[in-house]
């Protein structure tokens, strides 16, 4: 099982107990152990399996937690998240789903009042029965009914990229509105999450201004589908599935003195906020949605994000590393890394042209290439082994770069690589012999085929790439297709560690649907002091635009402009060729 599988199941074993009114301390215990599983950068099979080691060795993990996390491991399953989901109906699971219900409002629900179904939950609140409760009241209540068709509709996420092309039009056409003071994404899309469930926009008005003209604007939009709940302040919506991913929105519209501090919270992520919020404990306030306040309530700070950093001693962090992992120490030490923008990139190093499964020619992919101001790229057609994509054996690719070198030698303003994505075969060789790879300026060496096998076999063909003298990266390592199929599994620290000492770079591949690297393995290569290639895949012209959702994830791992190969002018970036 994948640490992602792992972590899930330690989640779902967390939320049933709390369901079930477990001890809080337990209940935590089983969280952060999935979050440590989550972000831990080698498989969490591999510690399993070493007589030597042990999951308790791991910060937050006990011998009980190491016990269930080797169980999962070894069998795919948990008896006790069994036992607990006899115990408790799946529909009373989905009420988690309910924005702003967790497990131990939903336990209320269940152990207090009885209610086993999303039906039951509908007629409780609709008899006014759920305001009664302490701890709920009627804004509860009514939050709950505006969720019950949420949870409902099921839970399903969608990539970062549609998430934001859809969000950030909207924001930029409310902005443009008279009544509009300040508008933002806040939420998982502000942190640039490689996938998104929900979006969140905060917006504040101008004085005489009432909220209504702005949720007007909101429900008028092109983008918009239907307006699913709305009240005075807060407004839920559905975007157009063909554009916004069928995405719910909600915008919200807070006062002036509040913005900084919503932002803040709204943005998340969750364990982010709880470390904020303790650090304001400690200080003797008080943080929340609304601003920052001092033991008498009287506000302290709000208005800005930086603000409300500063009152508990921080600068301010930027989204993309709120995951606690890390940033707190960063800032505290004044360590917070200057991350990589689209405007450092300088080169694309990985893209397709019509001799394989691309769609433009040569000399479009470089006029298009040029026109976003890239001084290098490398065309790097399929090998053999992709034989639906039209893979070009050696005969053909040499004439494929007899016909590259040609053009590139008619252009000027950019440097033109005869590249190869050369497959990684399932026997653990290479789809090319050592002396056509020879003769390439640029090798990707890719898995495509074979990504079920077991981690050793991937693990050997993997070595087998980076131990290659002609191969200069690895290209989207794991194969994953988000929400489509899942990566192979890989011990990432052997992996690192190997393509540190013979020279290998590691791309994270800006495709949507890849990004891949992911954040957590691709801080893990910086730190083995691996040189990070962020390059697009381009099938098409077209296809160049992808970089930034590349760069989107250079960010939340915590890359700076020093950290990305590509980054560099082609003076510096060119000794790093291996076949140069």
């Amino acid at each position: 099982m994948s640490n992602a599988d792992v972590a899930r199941v330690l989640v779902d074993l967390a939320d049933l107990l709390e369901i079930q009114g477990a001890n809080p301390f337990r209940v935590r215990a089983h969280r952060g152990g999935a979050r440590t599983v989550e972000t831990l950068a080698e498989p969490i099979a591999l510690l399993v399996e070493d007589p030597e080691r042990s999951p308790d060795e791991l910060p937050g993990i006990g011998k009980d937690l190491a016990e269930k996390i080797t169980s999962i491991v070894e069998t795919g399953r948990l008896d006790q998240l069994d036992e607990l989901r006899e115990q408790v109906p799946a529909e009373v699971v989905a009420m988690l789903r309910i924005p702003g219900l967790g497990p131990k409002k939903v336990g209320v629900l269940f152990k207090d009042l009885g209610i086993e179904s999303l039906d039951a939950l509908e007629a409780a609140a609709n008899e006014g029965v759920i305001a009664e409760r302490k701890g709920f009241g009627a804004k509860t209540e009514q939050s709950i009914l505006e969720g019950i068709p949420i949870a409902r509709h099921g839970s399903t996420r969608t990539w970062l990229a549609t998430a934001r092309v859809a969000v950030d039009r909207i924001v930029e056409d409310l902005s443009e509105l008279e009544s509009v003071t300040q508008v933002s994404l806040a939420g998982s899309s502000r942190r640039l999450k490689e996938t998104v469930g929900d979006l969140d926009v905060l917006a504040t008005i101008a004085e005489g201004v009432e909220s209504s003209e702005v949720m007007t604007a909101l429900a008028e939009h092109e983008l918009v589908e239907e307006v699913l709940a709305q009240g005075e302040t807060k407004q839920r919506v559905r975007l157009l599935e063909r554009e916004g991913g069928g995405l719910e929105m909600d915008l919200r519209v807070v006062p002036e003195e509040s913005y900084g501090a919503a932002m803040q919270y709204f943005t998340g992520s969750k364990e982010h906020n709880i470390v904020v919020r303790r650090r304001a404990q400690e200080r003797g306030l008080k943080v929340n949605e609304y601003g920052v306040f001092d033991e008498n309530d009287k506000p302290v700070a709000g208005r800005t994000e930086e603000d409300v950093y500063d009152s508990v001693g921080l600068p301010w962090i930027p989204p993309e590393l709120r995951e606690d992992r890390g940033e707190f120490e960063m800032a505290e030490s004044g360590k917070l890394p200057e991350l990589v923008t689209l405007a450092d990139i300088r080169g694309d190093l990985h893209m397709h042209t019509t001799a394989t499964d691309g769609t433009a020619s040569i000399e479009e992919m470089i006029a298009a290439a040029k026109a976003r101001k890239r001084k290098y790229i490398a065309i790097t057609d399929h090998s053999k082994r992709v034989t639906m994509a039209g893979g070009l054996d050696a005969k053909r690719l040499r004439a494929h770069w007899k016909q590259i070198d040609k053009i590139r030698g008619s252009v000027s303003g950019i440097e033109v690589l005869c590249g190869i994505e050369c497959d990684i075969l399932e026997d653990a060789t290479l789809d090319l012999p050592d002396d056509v790879l020879a003769e390439a300026d640029w090798v990707i060496a890719v898995l495509h085929y074979g990504l079920k096998q077991p981690r050793e076999q991937i693990d050997a063909r993997l070595m087998t790439a980076v131990q290659n003298p002609h191969v200069d990266v690895i290209g989207h390592p794991s194969g994953r297709l988000i929400g489509k199929r899942p990566g192979a599994e890989i011990s990432y620290p052997g992996l690192f560690q190997a393509a540190a000492d013979h020279g290998v770079m590691m791309e994270i591949n800006a495709h949507p649907s890849r990004l891949d690297l992911d954040d957590v393995h691709a801080a893990a290569a910086r730190d083995h002091g691996i040189p990070i290639v962020i390059s697009t895949d381009a099938h098409s012209t077209g296809g160049m635009d992808v970089m930034q959702w590349g760069v989107c994830q250079a960010r939340r791992a915590g890359l700076e402009k020093k950290h990305v190969a590509n980054a560099r002018p082609w003076s510096r970036f060119k000794k790093l060729l291996r076949n140069g």
